[in-house]
C-alpha cells in the first residue's frame, strides 16, 4: 500500500500484511507529519494516494468575506491606477511607475487556529481581510502552495492529533531565506508577550499575539505588516518584489 505524506510530499510504501483494518495513522519518517489512511478503501474510489488528494482540497474561504475583500481589492486597483497616471502626467513620464500603498493593500489571510477560529475569522473579515480557514496541515499547505496566502495565524491547539502547530513551524523553520521573507507567521496563544520582537526572532515567527488581546487583533496585524514591510522595503523594491 502506497500513501503520501501531505506535507512534504514524500510516499511511502507500507506492507498490507502489518496494517491494521480501517483506519490508522502512521508517521512520515521525514517531517513527522502524522498520516491518516483505511486500508479498506479499495475499488471505485482509487488508490489510498488519490483519496488523499481529494481529501485534502485547500483551505476554504469564509463565506462572508468575499464581498467586502473583492471590493477593497477593486477600490485599492483604481485609486493605485489613478496615482500611477496623475504621477506619469505630472513628471512627463513615458513610462508609468508602481504607486502600490502597502497600508491598503487588501490582504489574504490563512487561519490555523482551535478554539479562536471563528473569533478571529469575523474580526479580520469585518477589517476586510479574505480569511481562509484550514481544518488540518494538509489543507493549509494545499492553500500556501498558490502563492497568494502570505500571512498565517495559528495556535498550539490547532488540529493537535496531527501535530499541526509543530508541523506549520516545521515547515517555516525548513523555508529558505527567500520563501520565508515571504511568509508573516503569527502565534495566536495563551502565553507569550503581545509584539514581543525578541521572543518571536528566537521562535522564527513575525509576531506572536496573546489571545487577551484578540479583540485588537485586526490593528495589532495590521501595524505589524506595515512594520515588517518597512523592514522589507529596498530589498523587495530591488528584487521586483510586492510587499505582503
Amino acid at each position: 500500500m502506497i500513501i503520501r505524506c501531505d506535507n512534504c510530499s514524500v510516499s511511502l510504501q507500507l506492507d498490507e500484511s502489518k496494517i491494521p483494518s480501517g483506519n490508522f495513522t502512521v508517521r512520515c519518517p521525514r517531517c513527522q507529519n502524522m498520516l491518516r489512511a483505511n486500508k479498506d478503501l479499495k475499488g471505485g474510489q482509487g488508490s489510498a494516494t488519490v483519496q488523499q488528494l481529494a481529501e485534502n482540497k485547500a483551505a476554504a474561504p469564509v463565506d462572508t468575506t468575499g464581498g467586502s475583500f473583492a471590493e477593497k481589492q477593486s477600490d485599492y486597483e483604481i485609486n493605485n491606477a489613478l496615482k500611477m497616471l496623475l504621477g506619469a502626467l505630472k513628471t512627463g513620464n513615458e513610462k508609468v511607475e508602481s504607486s502600490d500603498d502597502p497600508s491598503k493593500k487588501p490582504r489574504r489571510v490563512l487561519l490555523c487556529l482551535g478554539s479562536k477560529r471563528d473569533e478571529a475569522a469575523q474580526k479580520l473579515s469585518d477589517a476586510g481581510y479574505r480569511v481562509y480557514i484550514a481544518q488540518t496541515p494538509a489543507q493549509a499547505n494545499e492553500r500556501l502552495r498558490e502563492g497568494k496566502t502570505e500571512i498565517v495565524i495559528f495556535s498550539p491547539d490547532f488540529a493537535a492529533e496531527f501535530g499541526g502547530a509543530a508541523i506549520l513551524q516545521q515547515k517555516a523553520n525548513a523555508m529558505y531565506s527567500n520563501e520565508r521573507r515571504r511568509l508573516f507567521l503569527v502565534s495566536l496563544e495563551d502565553e507569550g508577550t503581545t509584539m514581543n520582537a525578541h521572543e518571536a526572532f528566537l521562535r522564527n515567527l513575525n509576531l506572536i499575539i496573546n489571545t487577551a488581546d484578540m479583540p485588537q487583533l485586526p490593528l495589532i496585524l495590521n501595524r505589524a505588516v506595515m512594520d515588517f514591510n518597512d523592514l522589507y522595503y529596498y530589498m523587495n523594491r530591488g528584487l521586483g518584489a510586492e510587499a505582503i
